[in-house]
């Protein structure tokens, strides 16, 4: 099958919108990544996250037929405030409750097989040593148990998303003196 070309009208008409750029910078920040990457046909965007001392460096490079309407400042300054404020409501969080994290890198199962019972559920009361979830890498599926005794007040992801060491799995209000 021959492959389409494009015509005029496809080249004036956006690949990447604003609110995709912002997406994409909402991900940066919730995943603590210095830097992001992205080629989808003839479109190529590299992000950098700039560092305390230098200015912003974001940069993009398209070949010359698909031209991308330019992002504003107040645009990326919106995009930045967003992180911020992600980043202060998971502060916020660690101190209301205690954070179950990652202790590896992998995916995350919240059951033991696909379409079963999840091991735990917001609202369920767990004790220390329970077992909340499930985190596969390398094909070893590697039990994680809670080290709180008390209530799961949020799950922090989602069944089979990728987790890095030290991202928070679980949200728990660990109980006073039960």
């Amino acid at each position: 099958m021959k492959e389409k070309k494009r015509t005029a009208a496809d080249r004036s008409a956006p690949l990447l919108d604003l609110p995709q750029l912002e997406q994409i910078l909402a991900f940066m920040a919730e995943h603590s990544l210095e830097e992001f990457e992205y080629c989808r046909g003839e479109l190529r965007i590299r992000l950098k996250k700039a560092t305390s001392n230098s200015a912003p460096n974001y940069s993009h490079s398209v070949q010359p037929e698909s031209p991308l309407p330019p992002v504003s400042a107040a645009a990326v300054t919106e995009a930045q405030a967003f992180a911020t404020q992600s980043m202060s409501s998971e502060a916020a969080l660690a101190e209301e409750h205690h954070l179950v994290k990652s202790p590896i890198v992998g995916t995350f199962y919240e059951a033991a097989s696909p379409g079963g019972d999840p091991f735990v559920k917001v609202g369920d009361y767990v004790e220390a040593g329970q077992v909340l979830c499930i985190i596969e890498a390398m094909k070893l599926m590697n039990e994680i148990e809670s080290d709180v005794a008390g209530e799961i007040m949020r799950a922090l992801v989602k069944s089979g998303q990728p987790v890095e060491y030290g991202e928070p799995l679980f949200a728990i209000r660990p109980s006073r003196g039960k």
